[in-house]
């Protein structure tokens, strides 16, 4: 128990840490990645203003600088800029202004801006933008590539860091865990072990009820009061057999037998007998099982979950009403099904709960139905043992139907 609540809980973790870091990591590299736009857009800005080039600068602060720019920015940014009639003829303009590119290139650039259609963006590590010119339409390109090169080097060095803060959370908490969940572990255990250590207690008790009403029955004869109290022992009796059954299952998952069996056929037997208490309540049942079908598995537990399941169908189902089963085998899975009309229609909430001990879905779901209100929670505990889901839902708004599915 504790082992598997100490992975929960290290997966939990790991998962929750991963994630926020991922968000923090692109978080900061999308807003420096942002900030580098900016800063090339609110140059290019300013070329684009002036024809491809800075005003002149003489002395102090200029004020068509923008604000947050540099005075250094129109000596330290390299750029080029070209023309292109109506015609499509490419014509570079001043290249004094960047070293690494040279007239052919720059037309090849534009080249690809002009196939491209986008008014503004990157080519290799060149920012651009268009603009109109009177008859022409001017592409300018500013050399981004200390600034992209930066913002790499910002991403490999996040992430590097990130990946190492990550291993060495990951191995703290791993050595801690066990500290964490062993309380909760052994609240659970306790829990478990008072179930079972009560449902032996109140055998005993109820044994002697049972014998001492069959002794005053033989004395005083039939008697209303003497079958009420037989009724209530038996129902207690039962309500305690399926507890005790409940917790041993859940404190010895992983000790059940699992072997290869032939499903179809156990799931046939354990349907068998349903048709007829359905027939004697004015309903019907119809099973459809796949045949050959096989499982690795524990026979007598899914024997009982078809028990359950086809139980409390015929239970909270009306009268002159159909209830299904079907066992069939889709792709790599098994799939068992029980459907049947409910008498109240399910909410969404109350379909979350169907599966908790003791809930009772609606007014019909009483005691004079015989049922506990924990059938449900043994169908769930012997489709999880078994590496299985099992859910519930309404389709339709009026069938009610519980699924299982087993891995083949």
């Amino acid at each position: 128990m504790i082992r598997r609540l100490k992975r929960k809980f290290i997966v939990l973790a790991l998962t929750s840490l991963f994630i926020l870091l991922a968000v923090i990591v692109l978080g900061m590299n999308l807003l420096n990645y942002r900030s580098v736009v900016k800063e090339a857009d609110t140059t290019l800005s300013v070329l684009t203003m002036n024809r491809g080039a800075f005003p002149d600068v003489q002395g102090g602060r200029p004020d068509w600088l923008p604000g947050g720019m540099s005075v250094e920015t129109p000596f330290e940014s390299r750029f080029f800029s070209v023309l292109v009639d109506t015609s499509g003829n490419i014509h570079p303009g001043d290249m004094s202004r960047i070293y690494a590119v040279d007239r052919e290139e720059a037309v090849r650039y534009a080249e690809t801006v002009l196939d491209g259609k986008d008014a503004r963006g990157f080519v290799d590590s060149f920012r651009f933008s268009c603009t109109s010119e009177g008859d022409f339409m001017r592409i300018t390109f500013l050399d981004c590539g200390r600034k992209l090169d930066q913002f790499h080097d910002f991403v490999r060095v996040s992430v590097i860091i990130s990946m190492i803060g990550y291993a060495l959370t990951a191995l703290v908490i791993c050595l801690v865990a066990g500290k964490f969940v062993k309380p909760v572990a052994e609240s659970h255990e306790r829990q478990k072990r008072f179930i079972t250590d009560a449902g032996h207690e109140i055998k005993t008790p109820l044994t002697i009820i049972s014998a001492n009403v069959d002794l005053l029955q033989m004395d005083y004869g039939e008697n209303e009061c003497f079958s009420d109290i037989r009724q209530q022992t038996e129902r207690l009796t039962g309500l305690t057999n399926d507890l005790v059954y409940l917790s041993r299952m859940e404190e010895a998952a992983s000790t059940i037998p699992m072997v290869d069996f032939p499903v179809s056929e156990v799931v046939s037997d354990a349907a068998a007998p349903f048709r007829t208490l359905a027939q004697s309540q004015g309903k019907e049942l119809e099973y459809t099982v796949q045949p050959l079908l096989s499982l690795c598995g524990n026979d007598k537990a899914v024997s009982r979950l078809v028990s359950i399941l086809l139980d409390n169908a015929v239970k909270y189902s009306p009268k002159e009403s159909t209830i299904r089963l079907n066992l069939e085998k889709q792709g790599r899975k098994l799939l068992l099904m029980v459907s049947n009309p409910s008498v109240t229609p399910l909410s969404a909430d109350m379909l979350r709960h169907v599966f908790d001990r003791f809930y009772r879905a609606d007014a019909s779901r009483n005691s004079e139905t015989g049922g506990h209100g924990i059938g449900l929670s043994m169908a769930q505990a012997i489709v999880n043992d078994h590496g299985g889901k099992i859910s519930a839902s309404t389709p339709d708004g009026q069938q009610f139907v519980v699924t299982a599915v087993f891995p083949d």
